[in-house]
């Protein structure tokens, strides 16, 4: 089973550690543990799991700090769990560079299905027939080298975020919906989690745009979906 994904698990209850453990074990996963914010974050740098469950609601350091420690040094896939179904709880998660959020109590099946959401989308798609593409003189796409850059410079995509990239610049000039966005990038269960897609827009924006208010690239359909700039037409 050494090719079997290795998952952290962290939580404060025991009992909660034993139940996913139990039934990640029966998924084929290889499982670790850690009972606060601090060993998860060692846990992390010194075990690179495939994948990390983190609560959010512990003693001393709450999940969304180990979040963004983690976040300081790792691109691990992160699935928060949490009593609350708060969307800001969502939403800061999100913020904070989780990829996806989990409320509880789940079901197994629940969580094993968006396990394996999270585990497909960080890997990376297919590269694209054109070595590099050359959106303009102040972006350039190299999809077989997976590299961005952005005035001369490489800046760095999550694994979700260039994924978002890939499916829009592929699609140059054509409005995709904001389901088969959620659906090419996050998977097919996520259809109706639009405040994803806003969200990774935001940080794509952020990262690629001259000025992310005024965006030149990823433009906005309202009401339908989200436009990569015809740059091929333009050129």
């Amino acid at each position: 089973m050494e090719d079997a994904k290795l998952i952290l698990v962290v939580d404060d209850e025991s009992r909660m550690r034993r139940f996913i453990r139990m039934n990640l074990d029966l998924e084929g996963y290889r499982v670790i543990e850690a009972e606060n914010g601090m060993e998860a974050v060692s846990r992390v740098r010194d075990d690179l799991p495939d994948l990390v469950l983190l609560d959010v609601m512990m003693p001393e350091m709450d999940g969304f700090e180990a979040l963004r420690l983690i976040r300081e040094t790792s691109n691990v896939p992160v699935i928060m769990l949490t009593v609350k179904g708060d969307e800001d709880d969502r939403v800061r998660g999100l913020e904070l560079g989780a990829d996806d959020y989990v409320t509880k109590p789940f079901s197994p099946r629940e969580l094993a299905s968006r396990i394996k959401a999270v585990l497909r989308r960080s890997e990376m798609p297919a590269s694209a027939e054109e070595a590099i593409i050359k959106v303009d003189d102040r972006l350039q796409i190299d999809f077989n080298r997976r590299r961005v850059i952005v005035d001369g410079e490489e800046i760095k995509l999550r694994p979700t975020e260039y994924r978002l990239l890939y499916h829009l610049v592929n699609n140059a000039g054509w409005t995709l919906p904001h389901e088969t966005l959620l659906a090419k990038v996050w998977g097919h269960e996520y259809r109706d989690e639009t405040h994803y897609l806003r969200l990774y827009i935001t940080y794509l924006r952020q990262k690629i745009e001259e000025d992310p208010a005024h965006p030149k690239y990823i433009l906005t359909e309202r009401g339908l979906g989200y436009r990569f700039v015809d740059f091929k037409k333009a050129g």
